[in-house]
């Protein structure tokens, strides 16, 4: 099922669409955004200056930290008395990416998020339960308004409080799960513990807030019978909405006629070819409370612009591999955690839940990877197999990362859980 007729444009009508929506938003910044005025001028740039699609190499780049030098206010593009609600990033590493939304953009989003979802597979016969935080993180009222709007039941469950989620998931008659990835693993972990999983329902599982690998991907269907689907959103350009999976799970189809994307040498800033890996850098063609000129998203992914069988048209971006600010730089070798986790999910005898250590020794940085193993591996493995195990793991990493690793195997349910963004990495060098 398509939601809006955007998702079926020609590629000429889509062009049209964004050339046009570009022209007025650089326009809009322009005169109403101080920051993006001065960044203009300082380019030789004027709003007129803007024709094409290529045009937007042009303007300048917008990061993160330009978010935070304007915090809270700085670059909204309306007055305060048009701002409807403000979200925020949790501010762990520095001041709160702060985003304002107009009467407008919340209809936009909800809009947005709809076709994803039904893009998904829900219909409103599901019953939707959102395990995301409700609060600043703009995931869990992203995804329920526009659940809601498809017509189908919202259990705003929250994050948190796993046992009582899962009887709600059971009572309920739950069918489609919202969550990290992470959790949904957890989850599924406790499920089985409390001996409850033959019981539910869940057909569909829209996964967001982290990566999710193919790897991953597979673990969940396994462990839940579910159909997994990825769903891509930044607070930053207005949450869950810019992209989603449809049923047949070959690229996060965008919505292009409100998101212009750009995949970019994340070191040379140059455009990748179609399909190749690169930077997504992102400019929002219809935010009224926060527009932002080609973001740097620092997530690692490719696009492709052929039809979809789906009968979709817009263009598709493949899963997120990585950011360039998760990348580990380990002997001057580039580590991506998605690495370790694709050797990890490939490997019988261990779970998903792992944790990369990096410590430095004198001039030396050593990587240690800890790994759970499975209850099954535990019980049954006598000494030797452990040893082959371990040996095994870290031979597999030493191929995919050209580098060694030290693999520490872990008792069942000894790794610490997260019900919601998992922390994968201790980068311990700065402590020592």
């Amino acid at each position: 099922m398509i939601w809006a007729k955007e998702e079926t444009f020609s590629r000429d009508e889509i062009k049209r669409i964004q050339v046009e929506k570009l022209r007025e938003v650089v326009k809009r910044v322009y005169e109403n955004v101080p920051f993006y005025r001065k960044k203009l001028l300082q380019a030789g740039i004027k709003p007129e200056n803007i024709q094409s699609i290529e045009d937007v190499r042009l303007l300048p780049l917008t990061t993160k930290d330009d978010l935070r030098d304007n915090y809270p206010y700085g670059l909204f593009a309306v007055p305060m008395d048009e701002i409807v609600r403000v979200h925020a990033s949790s501010g762990t590493t520095g001041k709160p990416t702060v985003v304002g939304y107009t009467a407008q953009d919340i209809e936009s989003w909800t809009e947005l998020v709809a076709r994803i979802v039904t893009c998904a597979g829900v219909t409103k016969s599901d019953v939707v339960q959102i395990a995301f935080g409700y609060g600043m993180f703009t995931g869990a009222f992203g995804l329920h308004y526009g659940v809601e709007r498809v017509g189908a039941t919202v259990v705003p469950a929250s994050s948190g409080n796993t046992e009582k989620q899962l009887l709600f998931m059971r009572d309920f008659g739950t069918t489609v799960l919202v969550s990290t990835p992470s959790y949904a693993l957890y989850l599924a972990e406790v499920a089985q513990k409390m001996g409850i999983m033959k019981d539910l329902k869940v057909r569909l599982g829209l996964f967001g807030g982290e990566g999710c690998s193919e790897e991953v991907r597979k673990e969940l269907e396994k462990q839940w019978g579910m159909v997994a689907t990825d769903n891509y959103g930044l607070s930053e350009l207005i949450g869950p909405g810019v992209s989603g999976e449809c049923h047949l799970k070959d690229g996060l189809h965008i919505n292009e006629d409100h998101f212009l994307v750009e995949v970019l040498d994340p070191k040379t800033l140059e455009p990748v070819k179609e399909g190749e890996n690169g930077e997504l850098v992102v400019t929002t063609l219809t935010k009224e409370g926060l527009p932002l000129l080609r973001y740097r998203t620092r997530d690692i992914a490719s696009v492709t612009y052929e039809k979809c069988a789906c009968g979709r048209t817009t263009a598709r971006m493949s899963k997120v591999s990585g950011r360039t600010d998760d990348m580990l730089i380990i002997r001057g070798v580039n580590v991506f955690p998605s690495q370790v986790e694709s050797v990890l999910l490939d490997t019988e005898g261990v779970t998903p839940h792992y944790q990369l250590v990096v410590t430095r020794r004198g001039a030396l940085d050593n990587l240690e990877v800890k790994i759970e193993v499975t209850e099954e591996f535990s019980k049954s493995a006598d000494r030797k197999r452990w040893k082959s195990l371990k040996e095994d793991i870290e031979r597999k990493l030493s191929v995919i990362l050209s580098l060694k690793a030290h693999v520490t195997l872990a008792a069942p349910s000894t790794l610490e859980r997260f019900q919601g963004k998992a922390r994968r990495v201790v980068d311990l060098r700065e402590a020592i």
